[in-house]
């Protein structure tokens, strides 16, 4: 049976975030993830993850000005030195919170520049961000995302990820698959994820169209628990939807899984 974790960043959102911990503990996940622990004392989280027995399972490295629009600085090329940093500030934390994996987002297609330049700049971080991480044992993940919800989204393909992933050449960067981007960018969900098993890292959910929890739109996601089993995989399954009402009235998919 999968593992899985609550995102966070989407989930309990009615709650402030450090309450969430505990929301997600007594809603029978034991592991959690999110977007970003940057503004928040790593101390203090590591007491909601200790005090509500929860694994902390991922969070992404910075990626420019959330806020504002950006999604990711990889494949900026004047972004270099503040991705550098953030690469340090992610170990920082990730050695505080214990979870032994981050994950790189490439970040939207800047205007006017070449696609030549943007994939050398994400092969150039992403060589020197596997390297630096695998010092501090921690995996390195990147995820591929829709060019429907993120227009202009560097890397949205399985098939790019992985020529990507080889021109890169370190055996530290491995794929964060998540379901709901790839059904909508490529679908052949079944056959990708036990195709590229080795590398696929961690998953994501959500169903389509819509983005909330499972049942509510096109994806069996029965057949592709069992499936992930089936194929052996061994690593967590973050629940990264939006609740179609409230997370705790939703999750009824959860119980379900967990009864069988």
């Amino acid at each position: 049976m999968p593992r899985f974790a609550a995102n966070l960043s989407m989930l309990f959102t009615e709650l402030d975030f450090m309450d969430r911990f505990a929301a997600a503990a007594d809603a029978g996940f034991s592991g959690v993830e999110y977007l970003f622990p940057y503004d928040f004392d790593p101390q203090e989280i590591r007491a909601r993850l200790n005090a509500n027995q929860l694994t902390q399972v991922l969070f992404n490295l910075p990626a420019g000005d959330w806020a504002q629009g950006e999604r990711g600085i990889a494949c900026h090329p004047e972004r270099v030195e503040e991705f550098r940093a953030g690469v340090d500030q992610a170990i920082a934390y990730a050695k505080i919170l214990g979870n032994t994996q981050v994950n790189c987002l490439a970040g939207i297609r800047p205007p006017g520049v070449a696609s030549a330049t943007l994939e050398r700049t994400l092969v150039d971080n992403l060589k020197y961000a596997a390297e630096r991480l695998q010092a501090a044992g921690i995996t390195l993940l990147m995820e591929m995302i829709n060019t429907r919800d993120i227009p202009d989204f560097y890397l949205s393909t399985t098939a790019q990820a992985l020529a990507i992933r080889e021109r890169v050449g370190s055996a530290n960067l491995y794929l964060q698959y998540d379901l709901y981007h790839m059904q909508i960018m490529e679908g052949d969900l079944a056959r990708t994820l036990a195709e590229q098993r080795a590398v696929i890292r961690h998953v994501q959910l959500a169903d389509n169209p819509g983005r909330h929890e499972p049942g509510t739109g096109e994806i069996n996601y029965r057949f592709l628990f069992e499936h992930l089993d089936r194929i052996g995989y061994q690593g967590w399954v973050g629940c990264e939807y939006k609740p179609a009402t409230t997370t705790t009235a939703g999750l009824g998919w959860l119980k379900t899984h967990n009864a069988h």
